[in-house]
């Protein structure tokens, strides 16, 4: 890191809830977000929105005609970066660069729309511009009237980690101070779903107290299950006097591709974002990790190897909210950014139900987040702890 980088907002839209209060009760409790829902005759275990949430999303979507016809992806964004500029203290009309990503973008609509060509040979009006993936940071930009740059991209499940190397990029170049980043994800359609049991990691048993066995390290079959949602990072130069966090070193690695999902039996590209991500620091000063863990067989225990190899016998108490609120794609890796934060700023550790902790952190100085997506993109982000908590 050429220089501090703070993080002065976070907002999120997700199966937890919409305020800072109702999230960290959320975590506090050993209850799971999982539900069973029928698509289409296909019932699968999903993370949905609350009632209450969804009426939030419905009243956005009434507040303009230029709103009805977006899909819930962009609308969560555009929710999550109004409450996260608010909470920052930006103004609206201020100036700054934009970079949210999707894994999946417009699903939910692209699908609508391709059974309407299948049906009538016809595309409808709007079917290109509201399922093109950069009509989220677009709308958002739009919403929140900034002169900034604006930036799309999908890199699958580490997108929204790569929103910020890439909001701190442009930061440390001189070509702005402050950046808005993150993901948005509403990937809850009978398509999308089916390609994911497809793999065969898709969690398939209702009747135990956890479908998704999330760090679970002694598990027999995937587990992994599906959730929506969205969360958004202000970043800014330097260490600001109203951080929530301080961003101390950001890593990054791919692997070379052996098969279209997969990484190696010990994440070497995980092994090499860790270290990257750690610096100057030393091994020992990280005192948790909120790890991307899925709630598959292969990819959890290949990222659990890679902490092994980076910290030996220092292993930093690890944890992760996908046994709560399901993997939501391209916004994972944003939503354990705030999981995070919250952490540092109650300075209290949350476990997960399937590992016995011989200790916990008593003070919570760093945590390190981690993201994977397909093909092995791994990102890792060091945050620490400000003054203020």
């Amino acid at each position: 890191m050429q220089q501090p980088i703070s993080i002065t907002g976070i907002s999120s839209i997700s199966p937890l809830g919409v305020s800072t209060e109702e999230i960290w009760a959320n975590y506090q409790t050993s209850k799971h977000c999982i539900s069973l829902k029928d698509f289409d005759g296909n019932p699968a275990l999903v993370a949905e929105l609350d009632d209450d949430t969804k009426a939030i999303i419905e009243e956005l979507r009434s507040e303009s005609d230029h709103f009805k016809p977006l899909d819930n992806s962009v609308l969560y964004g555009i929710y999550a970066s109004r409450k996260a500029i608010e909470n920052a203290g930006w103004t609206s009309n201020k100036d700054f660069g934009i970079n949210v990503g999707s894994s999946r973008g417009a699903t939910h609509l692209f699908e609508k729309y391709h059974q309407e060509f299948i049906k009538t040979g016809v595309s409808s009006t709007l079917s290109s511009p509201t399922t093109t993936l950069g009509n989220i940071s677009s709308w958002i930009a739009h919403d929140l009237q900034s002169n900034g740059p604006e930036i799309s991209h999908s890199i699958t499940c580490s997108t929204a980690l790569h929103a910020i190397l890439n909001g701190v990029a442009w930061i440390q170049s001189g070509l702005t101070d402050t950046f808005l980043a993150g993901g948005s994800e509403a990937p809850l359609t009978g398509f999308t779903i089916a390609q994911m049991k497809a793999l065969k990691i898709y969690a398939s048993e209702v009747d135990k107290p956890y479908p998704c066995q999330s760090l679970n390290w002694e598990k027999k079959r995937n587990s992994m299950f599906l959730g929506e949602g969205a969360a958004m990072v202000c970043l800014e130069k330097g260490n600001v006097d109203n951080a929530l966090a301080y961003i101390k070193g950001i890593g990054y690695a791919t692997e070379p591709l052996k098969h279209n999902i997969s990484i190696s039996t010990d994440a070497d590209c995980f092994q090499k974002s860790m270290q990257m991500a750690l610096g100057n620091s030393s091994i020992d000063e990280v005192d948790a990790i909120v790890m991307h863990a899925p709630g598959t067989i292969k990819g959890d225990k290949a990222e659990y190897n890679a902490i092994k190899a980076v910290f030996k016998d220092e292993v930093p108490a690890l944890t992760s909210n996908k046994w709560k609120i399901g993997h939501t794609f391209g916004a994972s890796g944003i939503l354990s950014i705030e999981m995070a934060i919250l952490m540092l700023q109650y300075q209290e550790f949350i476990p997960v139900p399937f590992i016995t902790y011989e200790r916990v952190p008593k003070e919570i100085r760093k945590i390190m987040v981690n993201a994977v997506g397909f093909g092995g993109n791994a990102v890792s982000i060091l945050l620490e702890k400000t003054n203020r908590n």
